[in-house]
Parts: C-alpha cells; structure tokens; sequence
C-alpha cells in the first residue's frame, strides 16, 4: 500500500477531547518513526489545538473551531465559511492515507474525508452503520481484550506495518508560555524549588471532584513533611458559566487558607498556559481527565483520582502513577491519609527508577 514513487502523505483525524487528542500522539510518534519521510498532518479543533502545536512528529496541523468554541463577534456562518475553506485547502494536499484515529466508527468524521477524498481511509467500522463503505482500509470494532484508548487506536496503524508496541504519550509545551511561567514562578522565589507539586482541583464530572477542605489539609500535610512548594491550577471562570464552568471559588477558598505557605495561583486562560505551567512541577496530583494525560505526555509521575471512571482504559500512559479509586466510585470518599501514602509510594517508585 506505501506508494515508492513519492514520500507518502498521512492525515491523522482526531477532533474530540483533550485527553483522547494526548492519547493519539504515540499512534503520530510511531507514524513518523516508521515513515521518517512523509508527510503527516493533524486535523484537529482549535480547542485541543495547543496538545500539538510543537510536536515535532507534525508537519502541519490543520484545525477548525467548534461553534460553541467560536470567538466574541464571531458569527456562525463564518465559522462554517472557515471550515468550508479548510477543507477545500485539506483536499488540495492529496492524502495517501486518512486515520480516523477514534474507538468505534464515526459517520461525521467519514463524511467529512468524503470532501477531502483522501485516497484510502483507514478506521474501524461497525456492522450495519451507514457510510461504513467508505473506510476501504477497515478494522471491525471490537474489545476483545480490556485495553488503554493508547493501544486501542493504536491498532489502526496494522495495515501501514506498524505493529510495535505504543511508545509514550509525548507534548512541547509553548517556549514562551513556559518562560512567563518561570518568571512567575521566580517572582515568588520558586523556580529552584526541589520539589514543586501541581495540584490540579477542577474535573469536568462530579465523581470526579475531591472537596476543598480535603485539597487544603492535603496540601498542609505535603508541606509538613516533604517542605514541598505547590503550583495550584483550576478550570478558570466562574462555576455558573453554561459554556465552560469554572473553579475561581474554590481556588480563591484554598489560597485564602493557605496563606502563608509557598503556594502559587496560576490562572491557566489558555490550554498553553496549563501545559506550561504543569511542564515545570515535579510530580502532579489531579483527578482523571485531560489535565491528568496532559501531565503524563510531559513525563509527570502522578497520584490521580478515579470516580466513575474506567481505570483500564484511562490511567496515565507511559509515566509512574498512583491511582486511587474507592469502592463509591465518587472521589469526595477518597481520605487525604489515602492521598499522602500514595504520594509516598509514588516518589519511592520515582527515586527507584
């Protein structure tokens, strides 16, 4: 299938959330370690844009915006009008392959490739699905085996010949958003701490959120008895914003009772500014979600918290990790005793390797 007469040319699709975008860069990382030559191109949304802008696994990556992600003043039928535009300008590159790098088949996302008439479309297919002809390189879809959303998609780079393991999840972060963060972090006489913590507080589910009280009397403790120094982070905006509800509150309650101690607000307006922020902390303590797989593609050791959540599939990839999860399935149960001991199993894992 790989054409011999030009350097071949790969569009990899993966349009949903942040997480799932950060578990696709090993399926890009293998691409371009097996095809060191050829072309490869994302095609993503401008909101989990930031995971692949420095990826050097990427040659270009294309992006479009949701309408509900869509600039102040910016109507509706532009942002159509945008989208119309990028895909003619996708079609115009003449894909050798498209991946629909997702579990399970995704019509949209087929009839979208019907417009940039790639020439072979890989993907799984599920049987009985309309337009599942048009995925001429298919992989039936099934879990055979419990397994990571890394090795999952993973699978689709058979027909290419690739068949190795998954390496790990890897992201850049901006070079200018971490030197804003190594400033700040100076301002404080924080950038040679031996030990900086992020302490990541938001998750988009409600199984997932551990109380307030918990993350301040945890963050006591850590202090106590490692002299650790803390970044803490937060989905910013106010908890009553339909379109993307924040923690501003329960970041301004935690900072007002730790007063005092080396702890540094960091308000992450933007993706970049998140990952910047986590690139210079030494481990991360953070409930399950896009901020948890942000920090393992940075190398991260990390203790996370499992609500509702299926841990097989979702646990950090590539990194030393302690996961707690409690029989509830709801986060709030999980004790800070059970916190401080993972914690120390997770930096005798690190010390170890």
């Amino acid at each position: 299938m790989y054409p011999l007469n030009a350097p071949l040319r790969v569009l990899v699709v993966r349009r949903d959330n942040i997480g799932d975008l950060v578990c696709t860069t090993p399926l890009i990382a293998a691409l371009r370690a097996h095809f060191p030559d050829a072309r490869i191109c994302a095609l993503v949304n401008s909101y989990n844009l930031p995971v692949l802008e420095n990826n050097p696994d990427i040659d270009e990556v294309f992006a479009y915006t949701k309408a509900k992600h869509r600039p102040q003043g910016k109507s509706i039928p532009a942002i159509y009008w945008d989208r119309f535009r990028l895909l003619l300008r996708l079609r115009r590159e003449r894909f050798d392959y498209a991946i629909i790098a997702a579990p399970g088949f995704w019509p949209r996302v087929v009839r979208t490739l019907s417009w940039i008439k790639p020439r072979h479309i890989i993907g799984f297919t599920e049987e009985g699905r309309p337009g599942i002809k048009r995925i001429d390189i298919a992989a039936p879809y099934s879990r055979e085996r419990a397994m990571h959303e890394v090795e999952d998609i993973f699978r689709l780079l058979a027909p290419l010949g690739i068949q190795s393991p998954p390496p790990p999840a890897h992201l850049i972060p901006s070079p200018s958003k971490v030197m804003r963060a190594q400033q700040k972090l100076k301002q404080h006489g924080l950038l040679a701490a031996r030990m900086l913590l992020g302490v990541h507080i938001s998750a988009r589910k409600p199984s997932q959120r551990w109380p307030v009280e918990k993350f301040i009397e945890l963050i006591k403790k850590l202090r106590e008895k490692y002299d650790a120094n803390f970044v803490l982070l937060w989905s910013p905006g106010a908890a009553d914003n339909p379109m993307h509800p924040g923690d501003d509150d329960k970041a301004q309650a935690i900072m007002t009772q730790l007063a005092g101690l080396p702890v540094i607000a960091y308000s992450t307006d933007d993706l970049g500014d998140l990952i910047a922020a986590l690139s210079l902390c030494n481990e991360v303590i953070c409930s399950d979600g896009g901020v948890m797989h942000i920090a393992a593609a940075l190398g991260k050791p990390i203790v996370c918290f499992f609500g509702k959540s299926d841990v097989t599939r979702w646990h950090p990839w590539g990194v030393p990790y302690e996961l707690l999860q409690p029989p509830s399935l709801e986060v709030k149960d999980i004790s800070v005793d059970e916190v401080m001991a993972a914690f120390e199993r997770l930096t005798d894992k690190t010390l170890s390797s």
